[in-house]
């Protein structure tokens, strides 16, 4: 069972299930634990192929036993999601922890704009169960309906889930109509029904701080 002890530290308590965690953010413990790497943070061979080819770095960590583990990573703010069967997409470094019986893997999201070609991978966290991802300040939660698409800011993206289809805008950001930032600029655009976590504070992305 997932809670949180104030807003930084998740507590999960385990009655000899498991749960898989980002690697290195086990902060303490209770009763009895065993933790094993998990390699490449995908479901076995095919997930450390797909990770080699996309260069998406996630390494968990899996944690079995009795009591209860706590975790957090650089004081960020954690939020929890409930799964019922559907699928979370999340940047990797955005993920903390994770039911274990909730399958984990790689999927291509599109294009960082035509002319660089670049690919973009998110993470998939998909089955029913509870997952704590985290923000760099509390989170925010959008909703994204049919009639209100949802611009944002790359390095702002946190998460999302529902039937959205995510596509990329190169040539605009935000900090490039205000005068700042630099290489190839471009927005993150949602279309459908669904929900999009963001940040108040923007991460460097793929294409540079943007």
């Amino acid at each position: 069972m997932f809670r949180l002890q104030g807003s930084k530290v998740l507590a999960v308590g385990m009655t000899g299930d498991a749960v898989k965690a980002k690697n290195g953010s086990m902060v303490a413990y209770d009763g009895r634990m065993d933790f094993k790497k998990l390699s490449g943070g995908g479901e076995g061979l095919r997930g450390m192929v797909t990770r080699r080819i996309t260069g998406e770095q996630m390494t968990l960590m899996e944690v079995k036993g009795e009591g209860t583990c706590y975790f957090a990573d650089r004081a960020s703010e954690i939020n929890l999601v409930a799964l019922h069967g559907d699928k979370l997409y999340v940047e990797s470094s955005n993920l903390l922890c994770a039911e274990a019986s909730l399958r984990t893997g790689t999927s291509f999201t599109g294009l960082r704009g035509g002319a660089s070609g670049t690919g973009l991978f998110t993470t998939t966290v998909e089955g029913s169960g509870q997952v704590a991802i985290m923000s760099d300040g509390p989170a925010v939660v959008l909703r994204v309906t049919p009639q209100y698409p949802l611009s944002v800011d790359p390095g702002a993206y946190v998460a999302h889930q529902g039937g959205l289809r995510q596509t990329f805008q190169s040539g605009v950001s935000f900090r490039t109509l205000l005068g700042e930032g630099g290489g190839e600029a471009f927005q993150i655009r949602f279309e459908g029904d669904g929900l999009v976590y963001v940040q108040p504070s923007e991460r460097n992305t793929v294409g540079g701080e943007v």
